[in-house]
């Protein structure tokens, strides 16, 4: 019977013109590295800089991971720089009581859950739109944290509380250097993609047995050495320097989860349909406004972790910390694919746009332009994003 079994293979320039926006993002973050080679003679592509540009951006992919669910309902949440302030300031004064390092990240999960459970209610259940009652938690939330620190930066007590943001494994494991690299990142990296190649085989085979359009096999074993190009060179330069983060495996566990949960989940299903209309998806049985309650419950919880993240990182909670940090998680959003319609993006997506933003920014610092020309530059960037989404969509009739 397999002798006759047919395999639907998809037109290449269809998948491609389908997937576009996908693979364009890969290009263009690959393109932005190699422009910028040149232009800081190559110390962008220094293992030492990988490490810091998560060390220094790592917050932002996990604002946008929370903020991607957000917008595909059509919603935004404003609040989340001045959260990450407030929940900040409170997890240093927790951590300086000796509760610990695990006490003081599940306190934060917390605070930060209440936090967009208390935004989320007010936008689910009254119907005040998103935009106002964020912009008044921005307000609110920056308010409490000058009253909690006085306008003055709390300090941890020791290493502790920053390592979390800028430890790596190796070193907490002891791990010695092996020909010159470390080792925990590129035994992961090969752990990850045996994984991944199963799941990709499996799941191709299963669709052909059932009989639905799969990738000719030349383009999908193309995309296969491309992922493992990109890890294991990702994995080699965390390698070459101190070693894998903790905050990359932080990073890497939250968008599996939440990659998870808007693909393979009730939830996930829920939340699109919502954003693509959430009229025809409340006839359809959804309650969306749980849904919605829920979207702005994550996002607060994703705020706590963004707040240890970026608070450990500076190793001291400012009373003005968070400034700017939801421009730059909406920003990764839209450059990621996610439609200003509502109803479509991926994880997977805006954390190759919050990538994106995080090479322009560092290049450009290390270029030692100002703070200014980086604002002009990720406000072009971000006006083509949804300029490309809106002529897309009115191109499809969506718009």
């Amino acid at each position: 019977m397999s002798d006759n079994k047919v395999i639907h293979t998809a037109n290449s320039r269809t998948l491609i013109r389908n997937n576009m926006r996908n693979y364009s993002m890969f290009i263009i973050l690959a393109l932005i590295m190699l422009v910028f080679a040149p232009l800081t003679g190559g110390v962008n592509f220094n293992p030492r800089n990988f490490t810091n540009i998560f060390f220094q951006y790592s917050y932002v992919l996990i604002l946008a991971t929370g903020m991607v669910q957000c917008i595909i309902i059509l919603g935004i949440d404003l609040a989340v720089g001045s959260v990450c302030a407030f929940i900040g300031a409170l997890s240093v004064m927790l951590y300086n009581l000796g509760v610990g390092m695990p006490v003081t990240v599940l306190a934060s999960l917390i605070m930060g859950l209440c936090v967009g459970a208390f935004q989320g209610w007010f936008v689910a259940y009254p119907k005040v739109p998103a935009f106002i009652v964020t912009l008044a938690g921005m307000m609110l939330f920056r308010g409490l944290t000058y009253v909690v620190t006085n306008v003055n930066p709390i300090s941890p007590v020791d290493d502790g509380y920053s390592y979390f943001s800028t430890g790596s494994v190796d070193e907490l494991l002891r791990l010695e250097r092996v020909l010159d690299h470390y080792p925990a990142a590129l035994v992961l990296a090969v752990v990850i993609l045996v994984g991944y190649f199963i799941a990709e085989i499996m799941g191709r085979k299963t669709k052909i047995e059932n009989g639905f359009e799969v990738a000719p096999t030349v383009l999908f074993g193309l995309k296969l050495a491309l992922i493992t190009a990109i890890a294991l060179g990702l994995a080699e330069r965390f390698a070459a320097y101190r070693g894998l983060p903790v905050v990359v495996i932080v990073v890497g566990v939250t968008v599996f989860i939440f990659q998870f949960i808007m693909k393979s989940t009730v939830l996930g299903r829920y939340i699109y349909a919502v954003g693509g209309n959430a009229r025809s998806a409340k006839l359809s049985g959804i309650n969306s406004e749980l849904i919605t309650f829920i979207v702005f419950s994550v996002m607060g919880l994703l705020t706590g972790l963004a707040a240890v993240v970026s608070t450990g990182y500076m190793n001291s909670a400012l009373p003005q910390a968070g400034n700017m940090f939801e421009m730059d998680a909406i920003a990764a959003c839209y450059i990621g694919g996610v439609s200003a319609g509502g109803g479509i993006g991926t994880v997977v997506g805006v954390i190759v746009g919050g990538l994106v933003m995080s090479a322009i920014n560092n290049g450009m610092s290390l270029m030692n332009l100002g703070q200014y020309y980086q604002y002009i530059v990720k406000a072009l960037i971000l006006l083509l994003a949804v300029f490309y989404d809106v002529q897309s969509r009115r191109k499809t009739g969506l718009g």
